[in-house]
């Protein structure tokens, strides 16, 4: 699998490089695939999944980079549909683009729609954006569960074997500054990384990198 874990999407030259660089062809010659379940259970989660389809999130750029094509995979519609109608659509993607919100109603339904089983075996190139990126870890933290807990706790999906703190000092978000990060890293059971908004994490085959424009820390569980 081909993963590049974002806070908060494309937002510079040092990870569209990584992008393009995991795709192996310009993004204009590359189909996408939009996720935006898990804004749904925010306040404003219809607005937030109208902006992100549509390319008019120029603080979290995933969209609007210019791909050949964009579509929509919308989860909770997944397990109404025979897969046979999508999923050939989905096998072909390029990448998929997995936007943020609340990461335990994305995993819910990563998992209900089949799609959570599906991905070792696609070829596409999957990019996170905050929740989408979360959702990928070992586990996804007591701070950013606010959807109901599931029976398995914060348990995610499990596809790398770290967590991800996102948003690492960002002005809007003072229950993000380092000092959080810290309470968060002392419960950490595995790697975590600290992430601001110019910052992802890599990972093919296991092999994780991190590209960063900006600020990032790797804690280790104590």
């Amino acid at each position: 699998m081909k993963l590049l874990l974002t806070s908060a999407g494309i937002k510079n030259p040092s990870l569209e490089k990584t992008l393009v660089d995991m795709l192996g062809k310009p993004i204009a010659e590359c189909s996408a695939l939009c996720i935006t379940t898990a804004s749904y259970p925010l306040s404003n989660g219809t607005f937030l999944a109208y902006s992100f389809i549509s390319g008019y999130e120029s603080e979290t750029p995933m969209s609007e980079l210019g791909w050949k094509s964009v579509g929509v995979l919308e989860l909770t519609a997944l397990p109404s549909l025979d897969q046979s109608i999508w999923l050939t659509t989905v096998q072909a993607a390029d990448v998929i683009l997995v936007n943020g919100g609340d990461t335990v109603f994305l995993g819910h339904w990563m998992r209900q729609s089949g799609l959570a089983d599906l991905l070792p075996s696609l070829k596409a190139v999957y990019v996170g954006l905050s929740a989408g990126s979360l959702v990928m870890c070992s586990r996804i933290g007591e701070e950013f569960m606010h959807w109901t807990k599931p029976k398995n706790g914060d348990e995610a999906l499990g596809f790398v074997n770290f967590e991800i703190f996102p948003h690492l000092d960002h002005e809007m978000l003072p229950e993000h500054a380092m000092p959080y990060a810290e309470k968060w890293a002392a419960k950490l059971t595995v790697p975590g990384y600290a992430i601001d908004d110019e910052t992802a994490i890599k990972v093919v085959d296991g092999t994780i990198e991190v590209i960063s424009e900006g600020n990032w820390k790797l804690f280790r569980p104590q």
